[in-house]
C-alpha cells in the first residue's frame, strides 16, 4: 500500500472498512462498485468524462459504464471482465471503506483469495436473472466458501439485476432461503440479503421505491454500520519486530530500540514482555514515535520499543505477554490456497514467510483437498494440490515460529509460501494448530 493509500487511511479519525466483492462472471461486481463511489460523490469531473468519451462499452444504454471505473487493464476494458483485484477509495462522513473487486472467473479463483485475506466484510453478488429458480451458481458456492475460509466476518449477500424480473419479490425470497442453505452448510453464522440493481442505483446508496416489501438497510448504510477490528486492541498483545533501529550506538547516550507495529493487544510503558520464539523477557522503558514518547500503543500503531535492559531481539521476532503468549514450535497444520501454475510438489523446497521472518519449509503431508462444488472435503489421494486447491496439509519449518491459529488471530496465523527455486508466491496459508 503506498503512501497516498496510508495517508488516505491516517487522516480521519474515521473507521476504515475493507471489503470485496466477489460473485460470478457479469453479475455486476465492477458496476456496483462504480455505483458506490459515483453515488458517494468520489467520482472526480475528468473521470466522468472519460467514462462518457470511452470506446469500450458493456451495454449499449444511455447508463454510464461504472464499471470502468474499478476495471483498469486494458483487457478488461476490452474483454468487459475483471482480470485482477482492483482496489478502490471512498469516503463518506460516517466512515473510510477501501474496496477490492475481485475477478469472476474461475481461473482467478486464486486473486480473490488475496482481496479476501484483509477484508472485513464479502459482499457475495448473485445475477437474480441466473439464479431466480433459487440453484446458486458454483461461482457463489466457491466465494462464500473462500471468505468463510479466510475468517471474513461480515457476509453481504447483494441480489442484483432484480429490476429485470420486475422485481419480483418471489425470486428474492428463493435466493435467501437457498442461499440460508447455504450459509447452514457452510457454518456462517449470520448474513445480509439485500435486492440492488447496480446499475440503477436501488438500495445501493439510496433507498429503492422499487422494493416495498424489503424493509432493510440500503448496502451503503449497512456498510457503515459494520463493526472493524475495535475489539483487537483488548486482544493478546503481538507486536512484529519490523527492524532494529540503533542511534549513536558507541556513545553513553546511544538508543537502540525495536520498530514495528502492534498488531494486537496493547502495549505500554513498563509492560514486561517476552521476546518469541527465544522467550527472552524483558521490561519497555520508553515507546517513541515520529512525535515523541507515547504511553501506550494499540492495534495498528507503529512505534519503536526501548528496553531497560540487554536482551537478542532480531527482525521477525514477536513481542507478547508471558500469560497470553502464541504457539511456538516448527510443526504446524494449515490450510493452503495453492496459487501458484505449477501443482504443489513434496519434494520441492519452499520458504515460508510469516510477518517479518522467512524460514525454509516442507510439506509433510497433504491430508484432504475442499471440494468447492460439492462443499465436502475430500481425501487427498495424490498427495498435491493445483492452482485454485485448497486443502489441509501438515508442514515442518526449519525455525521456530511464534503463531496463533488463524481463527483466534489472522495476523499471526496467515502466511505465504515461496517457492525456493522461481520465488514466485505459490500459496497462502491459515495455521490451524501444532501438528
Amino acid at each position: 500500500m503506498n503512501a497516498l493509500n496510508e495517508q488516505f487511511i491516517q487522516t480521519t479519525d474515521r473507521s476504515v472498512l475493507r471489503f470485496i466483492t466477489a460473485g460470478s462472471v457479469d453479475d455486476g461486481k465492477s458496476t456496483l462498485i462504480g455505483r458506490l463511489l459515483f453515488d458517494s460523490k468520489t467520482v472526480f469531473t475528468d473521470q466522468l468524462l472519460a467514462l462518457e468519451k470511452s470506446r469500450h462499452r458493456r451495454n449499449e444504454d444511455s447508463e454510464l459504464n461504472l464499471a470502468m471505473l474499478t476495471d483498469g487493464l486494458e483487457d478488461e476494458r476490452e474483454q468487459g471482465i475483471t482480470i485482477d483485484v482492483a482496489y478502490r477509495y471512498f469516503a463518506t462522513p460516517r466512515r473510510k471503506f477501501i474496496v477490492a473487486d475481485a475477478p469472476g472467473h474461475e481461473q482467478y479463483t486464486r486473486n480473490m483469495v488475496t482481496g479476501a485475506s484483509t477484508a472485513h466484510a464479502a459482499v457475495i453478488l448473485v445475477d437474480a436473472s441466473k439464479a431466480a429458480d433459487g440453484e446458486l451458481l458454483v461461482q457463489t458456492r466457491r466465494h462464500s466458501t473462500i471468505a468463510h475460509l479466510l475468517g471474513v466476518r461480515h457476509i453481504i449477500v447483494a441480489i442484483n439485476k432484480l429490476d429485470l424480473l420486475q422485481w419480483d419479490e418471489a425470486v428474492y425470497e428463493r435466493i435467501r432461503t437457498a442461499y440460508a442453505d447455504l450459509a447452514q452448510r457452510l457454518g456462517i453464522p449470520a448474513f445480509q440479503v439485500i435486492p440492488v440493481s447496480a446499475l440503477l442505483g436501488d438500495n445501493v446508496v439510496r433507498r429503492s421505491t422499487n422494493t416495498p416489501w424489503y424493509q432493510g438497510p440500503t448496502l451503503l448504510e449497512h456498510l457503515e454500520d459494520l463493526d472493524t477490528d475495535a475489539d483487537l486492541a483488548s486482544g493478546p498483545l503481538r507486536f512484529s519486530v519490523q527492524w532494529v533501529a540503533r542511534h549513536n550506538g558507541q556513545t553513553a547516550d546511544g538508543l537502540r530500540g525495536y520498530a514495528g507495529q502492534v498488531f494486537s493487544g496493547t502495549l505500554r510503558a513498563g509492560d514486561r514482555v517476552v521476546a518469541q520464539p527465544s522467550g527472552v523477557s524483558a521490561t519497555v522503558k520508553e515507546l517513541l514515535t515520529f512525535e515523541g514518547p507515547v504511553q501506550e500503543a494499540w492495534a495498528g500503531t507503529p512505534v519503536t520499543v526501548v528496553f531497560d535492559e540487554e536482551i537478542d531481539v532480531s527482525r521477525g521476532d514477536w513481542l507478547t505477554h508471558a500469560d497470553r503468549a502464541p504457539l511456538v514450535g516448527r510443526q504446524f497444520d494449515a490450510d493452503l490456497c495453492w496459487l501458484g501454475s505449477q501443482p504443489l510438489n513434496p519434494l520441492r523446497k519452499y520458504l515460508i514467510k510469516h510477518g517479518t521472518r522467512t524460514s525454509s519449509v516442507k510439506i509433510r503431508k497433504v491430508h484432504t483437498r475442499r471440494d468447492l462444488q460439492q462443499l465436502v472435503e475430500l481425501p487427498a489421494q495424490d498427495e498435491t494440490l493445483s492452482m485454485n486447491d485448497i486443502g489441509r496439509v501438515s508442514i515442518s519449518v526449519r525455525d521456530d515460529l511464534s503463531v496463533d491459529s488463524y481463527e483466534a488471530l489472522p495476523a499471526t496465523g496467515a502466511f505465504i509460501l515461496i517457492d525456493e527455486a522461481t520465488h514466485l508466491t505459490v500459496a497462502g496459508g491459515l495455521i490451524r494448530g501444532a501438528s
